[in-house]
């Protein structure tokens, strides 16, 4: 009777570490799934800084050049006396 009762607690135990393990299982591949999307976004954002220094590099390589001068004067919003600014947005 012993033998019987020490087979039905083992596989008890067995059963729930298998349901653990499992859950951890899963815990593990949502979390590995974030970190994916996660250096997605990291990658993306490191992608638009590397086209800023690209660009600020170009301004600063051609800084004596009067139409990148003048490009960077516009994107601050200066215009010339008499011009008016149109825009596309809303």
């Amino acid at each position: 009777m012993r033998l019987k009762r020490s087979s039905i607690l083992t596989k008890i135990v067995l059963v729930v570490l298998v349901v653990y393990a499992l859950v951890m299982l899963i815990h593990i591949g949502e979390r590995t799934s974030d970190a994916k999307a996660l250096l997605e976004d990291l990658r993306r954002q490191n992608a638009a800084l590397a086209a800023d220094v690209d660009g600020m590099q170009y301004a600063i390589d051609n800084k004596d050049d009067p139409a990148v001068i003048e490009d960077i004067i516009r994107d601050k919003g200066y215009v010339y006396p008499g011009e008016e600014i149109f825009s596309a947005e809303h």
